[in-house]
């Protein structure tokens, strides 16, 4: 029974290993430029266009970084509203992870993690700046991962996704 224990000890030694080093805010920014023409509220109709990319780079070793580029902006017949930009990234300590998995890993899974972060930043700052909160649908990445792949097939560049 020992030696069961033993080999079962050593197999799980090659699991993938994933832990989350860092969060943190790259950059943000948020501007409502049109403050004085919204007083009487947005106007009819508010358009909001939002912009979603995800990159991962290697740092060194076992230490990726991945960060989720976030693009808001809401406009009416009255002008900009606001324009909401944050770039929300984390530190992902990764072992014995099998080099085909990493990159869909990266690019899939860590924004997953990430994501609640940034949409919790993105409620909280637009009704800091006088809005009603922006709340976030959940984000399909396998979705962007896929959509992304296939444009670089297209596009006939044969570079992976990770800097």
């Amino acid at each position: 029974m020992a030696e069961d224990d033993t080999a079962a000890f050593s197999d799980s030694s090659t699991e993938p290993s994933i832990r989350v080093v860092a969060q943190f805010v790259r950059d943000l920014s948020f501007e409502s430029p049109n403050v004085e023409n919204l007083i009487n509220g947005p106007g009819e109709n508010p358009n909001l266009n939002i912009e979603v990319n995800v990159n991962a780079r290697g740092v060194k070793q076992n230490l990726y970084e991945c960060s989720i580029e976030f693009k808001a902006s809401a406009a009416s017949d009255s002008g900009v509203i606001y324009d909401l930009e944050i770039v929300y990234g984390g530190m992902f300590h990764v072992e014995n992870m099998p080099s085909d998995a990493l990159e869909p890993f990266l690019l899939v899974n860590c924004p997953a993690i990430l994501f609640p972060f940034l949409r919790r930043l993105a409620a909280d700052l637009t009704r800091e700046g006088g809005f009603p909160p922006l709340f976030l649908d959940p984000i399909d990445f396998a979705s962007l991962y896929v959509q992304r792949k296939e444009q670089m097939e297209n596009g006939a560049d044969s570079s992976t996704l990770i800097n």
